[in-house]
């Protein structure tokens, strides 16, 4: 089946038995309780769902597999010559569960190459829409026009075995994985770049490839992508996109269809728009105040009054964390390396330092602090990388590490379809008056 495919089997073996001693000795046992402002206000806090491949910790971050975003920066191979983690050796350690070797990482790497050609009935797809059609509408276009190529479908449509579901999702998880650089590069070129298309470089590591096909070969800049698809893989499994894209799968739906339903969600303005949400308050600032660097003391004037019009800060607060984000952070030391004197990041900079005091002061709000997508565009821009509609689409190609990781996961432990019960408010008005629970 392959090496990565092989040890993927033998990890979800033992998961399954041990899973199943869990649930007989443990299964009856209560993990929460459940108020009515939970049930009316977004499910949060609510623990309802298994991801194997993260854990969001409201104090140190994002830790993948345990590990945390800093000691990721550390621990995973590094492409020759460069300081940032390759992601491929993320995809491995959330896959597999143990931090990869560098010929782990070749081999992830080597798979993807071999598994990236597009069919050409995608671009076409992709080229029926109107160029003023948003990037991430064409993205989910091009992976539901790609579902053509589904193993899962295929063979579930010839009577595969409930056992084979994991083989076949990972498959199709590689297949995509691979794929989908080319996509959204193709994406960029038609829409920003003049239809001139570049073509993919097989030597060249994932994100490096993405980096070269939209047209920007530095090696900086290479290791910004490798440095972003790291840090957006993941962010466990209650958030919109990867919650999307294992609901979706657990109807049994194939990779690319629950994949294609996860990105849908990760255009949301409060989920993965909200990168390019940033950059363009960001731009409107400099534009009302006349200045590219903004002293601190303007930008506190602006942020206030933004908040007096009932408007948020984009990139501050955080449903879970309560600290910054770690992800930002990382980001901060990549522009102090690659970019210090750079007016955007600067800015960015002096952000940092005047909204967390204001939002605090307001006393309402439990986190004040950066997320991660308070700084990525900034550093995007300094490259050139100004077409800040298309940074969603850079997001999509990260989150699939995450989300399609746990999809193989999700068929290898057998999930079962996720159906939660919903009430009505006139039960739940009946259950507060003691005419019965509202459960029933």
């Amino acid at each position: 089946m392959g090496i990565i495919k092989d040890r993927f089997k033998a990890k979800a073996d033992e998961a399954n038995v041990e899973i199943k001693a869990i649930l007989k000795e443990h299964g009856s046992k209560k993990i929460g309780e459940v108020t009515l402002a939970q049930i009316y206000q977004g499910m949060r806090g609510i623990t309802g769902l298994v991801t194997e491949t993260s854990l969001l910790d409201p104090q140190e971050g994002i830790r993948f597999r345990g590990y945390t975003i800093p000691e990721l920066q550390e621990k995973l191979p590094k492409a020759e010559g460069g300081s940032e983690p390759l992601p491929e050796g993320l995809f491995y350690l959330m896959l597999i569960g143990e931090l990869p070797t560098a010929a782990d990482v070749n081999e992830v790497t080597d798979i993807l190459q071999r598994r990236s050609h597009v069919p050409n009935h995608v671009f076409a797809t992709i080229d029926a829409l109107p160029l003023s059609t948003h990037p991430m509408t064409m993205f989910v276009v091009g992976i539901m026009a790609l579902q053509t190529e589904s193993c899962f479908s295929k063979q579930y449509a010839k009577g595969m075995n409930k056992k084979d579901y994991w083989s076949a999702t990972f498959d199709d998880s590689m297949d995509l994985i691979a794929r989908l650089p080319r996509i959204a590069a193709y994406i960029y070129r038609r829409k920003y770049k003049n239809n001139e298309h570049i073509h993919p470089d097989g030597l060249l590591d994932w994100s490096s490839n993405l980096a070269h096909m939209m047209g920007y070969d530095d090696e900086s800049f290479y290791e910004l992508m490798r440095l972003y698809m790291t840090i957006h893989a993941d962010h466990e499994g209650g958030n919109v996109s990867a919650h999307t894209t294992h609901l979706v799968g657990s109807a049994l739906g194939d990779a690319y269809q629950s994949f294609a339903a996860g990105m849908n969600g990760l255009a949301g303005p409060l989920h993965g728009l909200a990168n390019q949400e940033v950059i363009k308050w960001i731009f409107e600032m400099r534009k009302e105040l006349g200045s590219d660097n903004p002293s601190k003391e303007q930008i506190v004037d602006y942020v206030q009054k933004t908040l007096s019009a009932g408007k948020v800060v984009p990139g501050y607060g955080h449903a879970v964390l309560r600290k910054t984000d770690p992800r930002f952070t990382a980001q901060m030391e990549f522009g102090k390396k690659h970019m210090a004197d750079d007016p955007l990041v600067q800015t960015v900079w002096n952000i940092y330092e005047a909204v967390p005091p204001i939002l605090q002061s307001l006393g309402k709000i439990k986190n004040p602090w950066p997320n991660v997508d308070a700084h990525s565009g900034a550093l995007l821009v300094h490259y050139g990388l100004v077409e800040y509609e298309f940074y969603t689409v850079l997001f999509g190609v990260s989150r699939a590490l995450g989300v399609l990781a746990s999809l193989c996961w999700d068929r290898a432990l057998g999930f079962a379809l996720e159906r939660p019960k919903s009430v009505t408010s006139e039960l739940v008005k009946d259950w507060i008056n003691g005419k019965g629970e509202v459960w029933e």
